[in-house]
């Protein structure tokens, strides 16, 4: 006959607690102590349960607590996981024949969450792989504790919208047209989870004080998998009444002709895109023997310029008007052309077309308005107060601008460039870059 001692309770000769045992839960030492175990010794149970039998079948219904050495010379196979799950539930994964990469294994969720995502299924497809996971909760489910790089296996593809402005082209001197505003491009594309987007935002371009004005800087989205979307540079406005100085410049929307240049006008949408990303200049009017002389206004994203009119109250053409978007909630307008200069102290100067283009100048005044940051509005002209062309300087042309959208329940937060972030815009996160940053979906 065999003998059992049944204690709840091991106590040493100082009468402190050794081991004790409570319902279910056994407990080593004391709060304050230190369990060791002495070298060479390892603890029997508990923690993860190795399994024998090699894993060959295409399914496998996994258990918390275990490990499974899972082999797919012949097959892939589909592990689906426990349909309920406690914290610290842990499973392993061994590619046991160096095969994962020619048959993989998907991970069936379930129902669960993985990595915080319930689609799609993780698959894993590298040879001599091996996926450690534990269950954190109800909030993002099971986790990778190691797969070899922790990669993010859940990777989501949702649609985003998005919308890329360039910067405007500047004004110049001497009777002297509106410079381009910058193009204009808007779409929405699938974004895949895990993938980097690099958006680079053209900046600011100076006032020209003689020649032509200067183009814009163009702005780009791009990323793995995604068609390059680049917006081009306004063109300088045209400056004098000689070819090609007086000509505006192409563009993403076109540069404004100076006086007399009747055919003068820069083009628009150049490079050519479908559909368009903006307009041509306006054309300047006059006459050499005077007395008034009238210069295009710059293009803009969604009108041309105004040419330049002779004999009326508005000598200057008017900037074309932008292009409405209301990615980030509110129609707003960007790229609108800057305005031509008018000669006469009371003639009016061309206004700057809707979205951020800058008014033109007058003689007695021999300044111009400058397009507004972040619109892609085209620079002014002048005709300047001094000898012609004078010392004035046309406005500058404005900074673009690239603008994300994306589903609120799909944005990652992971950001560079500090852009501009608010969340809830009709159910969507919207990410507005004044400079150049990324987002990784």
């Amino acid at each position: 006959m065999t003998s059992k001692l049944k204690v709840d309770t091991i106590e040493n000769t100082s009468g402190n607690n050794m081991i004790s045992k409570s319902g279910t839960t056994v407990t080593l030492g004391k709060s304050g102590d230190t369990v060791s175990v002495a070298g060479g010794a390892t603890f029997v149970g508990g923690g993860t349960t190795w399994q024998s039998t090699i894993v060959t079948a295409s399914t496998l219904a996994a258990v918390s607590g275990n490990g499974y050495w899972i082999n797919t010379t012949s097959n892939a196979c589909t592990i689906t996981l426990p349909g309920s799950a406690s914290v610290g539930d842990r499973l392993i994964f061994t590619d046991y024949a160096r095969t994962w990469g020619t048959n993989a294994v998907t991970i069936n969720q379930n129902s669960l969450k993985f990595q915080g995502s319930t689609t799609p299924n993780p698959i894993y497809d590298t040879s001599g792989q091996s996926v450690d996971i534990v269950y954190s909760g109800a909030t993002k489910g099971w986790i990778p504790n190691s797969d070899d790089d922790v990669s993010f296996e859940v990777p989501q593809t949702y649609t985003a919208e998005y919308l890329v402005v360039a910067g405007g082209g500047s004004g110049t001197n001497g009777n002297a047209g509106g410079g381009g505003a910058g193009g204009m491009r808007t779409t929405s594309s699938t974004f895949n989870g895990g993938t980097t987007y690099t958006a680079v935002v053209g900046g600011t371009t100076a006032g020209s004080g003689s020649g032509q004005g200067s183009d814009g800087n163009d702005s780009s989205l791009s990323g793995s998998g995604l068609t390059t979307m680049t917006s081009n540079g306004g063109g300088g406005g045209g400056n004098g009444s000689t070819s090609p100085a007086g000509d505006g410049r192409d563009g993403g929307c076109g540069g404004g002709a100076a006086y007399l240049r009747g055919s003068g006008k820069g083009d628009g949408n150049t490079p050519s895109t479908s559909p368009s990303q903006g307009a041509d200049g306006g054309n300047g009017v006059g006459s050499a023997a005077g007395p008034s002389y009238g210069a295009g206004g710059g293009g803009g994203g969604g009108a041309s310029g105004t040419a330049g009119q002779t004999g009326s109250a508005n000598y200057g053409g008017a900037g074309g008007n932008g292009t409405q978007s209301s990615i980030t909630g509110p129609a707003t307008y960007y790229a609108g052309g800057g305005g031509g200069a008018a000669d006469d102290s009371t003639a009016a100067s061309g206004d700057g077309g809707q979205g951020g283009g800058g008014d033109g100048g007058k003689s007695v005044t021999a300044s111009a308005g400058s397009g507004t940051a972040n619109t892609g509005g085209g620079g002014g002209s002048i005709y300047s107060a001094t000898t012609s062309p004078g010392t004035g300087t046309g406005g500058a042309g404005a900074s673009g601008v690239v603008i994300i959208s994306v589903p609120d329940g799909n944005y990652t937060g992971t950001v560079t460039g500090s852009p501009t972030v608010t969340t809830g815009v009709s159910g969507k996160t919207v990410i507005k870059f004044t400079g150049n940053g990324t987002y990784t979906a």
